[in-house]
């Protein structure tokens, strides 16, 4: 009895867990929501790509600042929302708040009531919160969603009249800052609302766009929204900005919205919410479809259903319930976004704001998840990636190019056209349900033609629309080697990501036969060798006399969001030429090193997290299996603040779930992967004919090192795997040992 004792105690303390059935109830969509580590991401209910996202609203939402942050003691209403990240805008978006009192608050800094987190219940199908005023009376609110659709429930006090604020557009004067200009939008817009008492709802538009100084004018673009309710409307009003007008049926403004009383006998007052973009009809489809009555546990059962079936795609064995949590909740991140934008068989184009027949997606961080987050989805969901793509070419050929950042349209953020990098990388892993022909016309004009007023302007992050960026400075990296930093902006990083952009361009080229093309891109893609100063040992700025600019350690000058060292290891497609350039395996090691110890590497911002990797092209992949183990325990916690860095849609979840996995795509497009060190005893990935078994023999906090692979009881003997090897196989075995080595 003793042993067996013995044995449940070891269990209870050291538990090893293992997962397959409702593991949506394992995320945590709290993780990241804090101001400390800048995760950005927010408690989102909804299905997987929700076309609307819903959620509790703790403070007026702009570029730079999400709607809900876990550091906030107050919510001023429950938002349906269309931001995808934090320095993105929200569109097209409309909020509900509930009430009680005489006074009538309408405004969010007015309305917002006091929570706790203590009573806040949050999942990736459901939330609710109980809310306080200042008479300390508390109503209790809990909502769930469908993709376009919403149901909530508010419970009130006894002899209280229940009031609901809905609130249609916000645009604030207060909240403009050096990203978030208003004035254009307060001349241009005013958002639409009527109250329908016949019918028991509200209808309305919403036509912002908060990132429109950003992207073209677009004026057909409105974000539409029936709102209904189980009881009926007994008193009623709208308001713009501060002033109400009782008894007002319909209002346009600009800082708008109605209040509803109900009879103090309705206690529970349910509120559906439909939205569309593309009418008032459409959004009465959308809510017969989706929410077909009262019940919000029908809705939820539904979205729970869904979620299930995509995490339950991965499945772990060992860890903690603390690694399981923060697993699953890394891949409830992966699958936020590009959001669904379609509404059955339609959808409507800001990209010649018209509608259009067929398949959408929108909200592409290109940018970021160029990196991980699509060649993730490659193995998880081939077949929507191929949609994804769809998509995008749809945008291509309604706009004239491939987006770098749609937020819905057009909008100049970030550089480069990595589009390129997703298409050619699912095409290179034969993905081929999209045109092919078109999307290598398409990859090819952003790779041969450089946008208007290329030589006349310099492109810097934020300015205002006046057209499409593209690969800005491409007219003097064609014909001098490089992007000189007194013509173009961001010169360094827009050179080194249009070399990486340019090869894999070339590998679609080469696969279709177009030679001439496949030659032209391979000499531009070792264009990054022009901005090497090898006398300092980095990539620096040079100007158009070919003159060099020199930086400090913490200068940004030429560069995207990072230092020279941020900068120092981003060329992905020719890792050999770099070590070159760098004087050799070891000198190259050394820098790596110096990179690392030196505090230099940030794994909260993108361009960087393949660097970890790159001790495997050197012989030293030891340094590797150590560094991973380091970040992924140092940048991903189950906390508030448990993501290191904005999760840009899903990138930085992405290179989690990888790095536990035991591998990497250091380079997109090359079908290679860079081997690392898993972090669970097991992990299952559904694939789409079989399952692929991930095992890791001997795995413990000593033995973090891999001592050899096995594919399918094949021995590997690079620390490299094929795509097609990897996804062919039944099972992929890692021996873990305590000492470092090579394979």
């Amino acid at each position: 009895m003793g042993k067996y004792l013995f044995l449940i105690l070891i269990f209870c303390i050291n538990p090893i867990y293992s997962y397959s059935q409702n593991v949506v109830d394992l995320v945590n969509p709290l993780i990241g929501t804090a101001i400390k580590g800048e995760g950005g991401t927010v408690p989102f209910v909804g299905p997987p790509f929700a076309m609307t996202n819903f959620l509790p609203q703790t403070r007026e939402n702009k570029m730079g600042s999400m709607a809900y942050v876990y550091d906030d003691e107050f919510i001023m209403g429950f938002l349906g929302s269309h931001q995808p990240t934090i320095w993105m805008g929200d569109y097209g978006y409309v909020s509900v708040m509930p009430q009680i009192g005489e006074e009538i608050r309408v405004l969010p800094e007015d309305r917002k009531m006091n929570f706790s987190h203590k009573d806040e219940k949050a999942s990736p199908y459901y939330y609710s919160v109980t809310l306080t005023d200042k008479q300390n009376n508390r109503i209790f609110t809990e909502m769930t969603a469908s993709g376009r659709c919403a149901i909530l429930n508010f419970r009130f006090p006894k002899n209280k009249t229940p009031r609901l604020i809905i609130q249609g557009i916000n645009l604030n004067p207060q909240l403009n800052d050096w990203c978030n200009h208003y004035n254009q939008r307060l001349q241009k817009i005013k958002g639409w609302m009527k109250i329908d008492t016949l019918n028991n709802e509200i209808v309305g538009y919403n036509p912002d766009r908060q990132s429109a100084q950003l992207g073209p004018d677009l004026p057909n673009f409105k974000g539409y929204f029936v709102i209904r309710f189980n009881c009926d409307i007994k008193d009623f009003g709208c308001w713009n900005d501060s002033i109400l007008y009782p008894g007002a049926e319909e209002l346009y403004g600009t800082r708008m919205g109605a209040y509803i009383n109900f009879s103090q006998k309705d206690k529970e007052i349910k509120a559906q919410i439909a939205t569309s973009f593309i009418s008032l009809e459409q959004a009465r489809l959308n809510l017969q479809r989706e929410i077909s009555g009262w019940s919000l546990k029908q809705v939820y059962e539904n979205t729970k259903k869904e979620w299930n079936d995509k995490l339950s795609r991965l499945t772990i064995k060992g860890g903690s319930e603390r690694d399981a949590r923060i697993f699953y909740t890394a891949l409830y991140h992966s699958y936020l976004f590009p959001r669904e934008f379609s509404e059955y068989g339609r959808y409507y184009s800001a990209f010649d704001d018209r509608i259009h027949e067929g398949i959408s997606y929108n909200d592409y961080s290109l940018w970021d998840t160029f990196r991980a987050f699509h060649p993730l989805m490659t193995l998880l969901e081939p077949q929507l990636t191929g949609d994804w793509i769809t998509s995008l070419l749809q945008m291509y050929k309604e706009g004239g190019w491939l987006p770098m950042w749609p937020n819905p349209t057009y909008t100049n953020i970030m550089i480069a056209t990595h589009a390129d990098a997703v298409i050619a990388d699912a095409y290179m892993k034969g993905i081929r349900n999209f045109d092919v022909n078109l999307a290598y016309e398409a990859i090819r004009k952003d790779a041969m033609v450089p946008p208007d007023c290329d030589t006349n302007r310099k492109y810097g992050d934020r300015d205002y629309w006046t057209s499409y960026e593209g690969r800005a400075g491409a007219s003097y990296y064609h014909s001098i080697g490089y992007v000189p930093d007194d013509k173009t902006a961001e010169s360094v990083s827009r050179t080194l990501e249009y070399a990486y952009d340019d090869w894999c361009v070339a590998q679609m080229a080469k696969s279709l036969g177009k030679m001439e093309d496949y030659a032209h891109l391979m000499r531009f893609s070792g264009n990054y060798k022009n901005l090497y100063n090898p006398e300092k040992g980095f990539f620096l700025p040079r100007n158009y006399d070919g003159t060099w600019i020199d930086l400090d350690d913490n200068s940004r000058h030429g560069l995207t969001e990072g230092s020279k060292w941020t900068y120092l290891f981003c060329v992905l497609q020719d890792i050999p030429g770099m070590i070159d350039l760098m004087g050799g395996p070891q000198a190259f090691s050394d820098k790596l090193d110096r990179n690392f110890e030196e505090d230099h590497y940030k794994h909260d911002n993108e361009p960087g997290h393949h660097y970890i990797y790159l001790y495997n092209y050197c012989n030293e992949p030891w340094k590797t299996q150590e560094l991973v183990r380091k970040h992924v325990k140092l940048n991903y916690k189950d906390t508030p603040d448990g993501v290191n860095g904005n999760d840009d849609c899903g990138q930085m979840s992405a290179w989690y779930l990888f790095s536990v996995m035991g591998f990497y795509p250091v380079t997109p497009g090359s079908n290679e992967f860079a081997i690392g060190a898993p972090q669970f005893s097991e992990i299952k990935i559904r694939l789409k004919d079989h399952d692929l078994l991930i095992k890791a023999d001997n795995l413990s906090e000593e033995n973090k090192y891999v001592q050899s692979v096995f594919l399918d009881g094949k021995k590997i003997l690079k620390p490299f795997i094929n795509y097609f090897d990897l996804i062919g196989a039944k099972e992929i075995r890692f021996v873990m040992n305590d000492r470092p080595g090579v394979y």
